[in-house]
């Protein structure tokens, strides 16, 4: 074990999980063929549902309708699609991407494009980069029981955006790292802010996907057929968050999760071998 992992070990506190409950999934629609890969999901204030697409697709984000037809694609200017894994929106209305998937823990380009609300009528929003690194990332790639820097989930608040690594470790811990950034242009080294401990399945609990409820009491974080929902947090302190999981009953990549209100997600998947490429609604109790 090198030595960032025994100091990460050391420092990091395990958030108490409770038993896991179970969740149904009602099938809203099935996106077109156009959007096989759909990894990132904001549902706005008033209700317009945005999302993008991963590595190797175009520089887009589309609005879709909860029958999964699109509505509108943007072609985002100054932004490049390296592998987008998520979307996030601040109270007025800007939009973040999130340009930071590193399945290989390779990458020393991580990137957020913000695109400023005065740009979202636009055909072609011009975003400005938040560009950062993770400072306790000495090697690319890390040895493989460090392998914390891939990343697919962050939320926004309070002019900070909010970001939960996916945990690819072997042997796998079960960890997700927490780390911030602020949410104007810039170049940053992220705040590392503690760490997470989700649950020991390598298949189901790495994040995915984040989000954080209107009200700001509740955090989802999707993983392959799992929600954690933490609560009884403090920011920027979530390390002691109580966590509920919900068993999602699915097998298929889920990928994309938003809050519509407080009370109900919207979650999304991509097209593999048991199905996919729909559009779901959880109602939360």
């Amino acid at each position: 074990m090198n030595k960032f992992a025994l100091v990460f070990l050391l420092i990091a506190v395990q958030a108490f999980a409770q038993r896991t409950y179970f969740g149904e999934l009602e099938n809203l629609a099935k996106f077109p063929s156009k959007l096989k890969e759909v990894s990132g999901l904001q549902v706005t204030k008033d209700g317009k549902i945005w999302v993008i697409e991963d590595s190797g697709n175009k520089d887009q984000i589309y609005r879709v309708n909860k029958d999964g037809q699109i509505q509108e694609s943007l072609k985002v200017d100054h932004a490049k699609n390296k592998d987008w894994e998520d979307l996030t929106m601040d109270v007025y209305g800007n939009l973040y991407i999130g340009d930071f998937g590193n399945n290989g823990n390779e990458r020393d380009d991580l990137v957020i494009y913000k695109i400023p609300k005065n740009q979202m009528d636009k055909k072609k929003p011009n975003a400005v980069k938040i560009e950062f690194k993770y400072p306790q990332q000495k090697d690319f790639p890390p040895q493989k029981d460090s392998l914390y820097y891939d990343t697919e989930g962050f939320f926004h608040l309070n002019d900070h955006l909010y970001i939960f690594t996916k945990n690819r470790t072997r042997p796998f811990s079960g960890n997700t790292l927490i780390y911030c950034v602020p949410d104007k242009e810039g170049e940053y080294e992220a705040e590392f802010l503690g760490s997470l401990f989700l649950c020991a399945d390598q298949d189901h609990c790495s994040v995915t996907s984040a989000d954080i409820s209107p009200n700001g009491n509740t955090i989802a974080l999707l993983s392959y057929g799992f929600v954690f929902l933490l609560t009884d947090f403090n920011i920027p302190d979530l390390t002691k968050a109580s966590i509920k999981i919900i068993d999602l009953k699915t097998d298929t990549q889920i990928e994309s999760i938003s809050f519509a209100n407080n009370n109900t997600l919207l979650i999304a998947d991509e097209e593999n071998r048991f199905g996919g490429r729909k559009l779901y609604e959880l109602k939360l109790d």
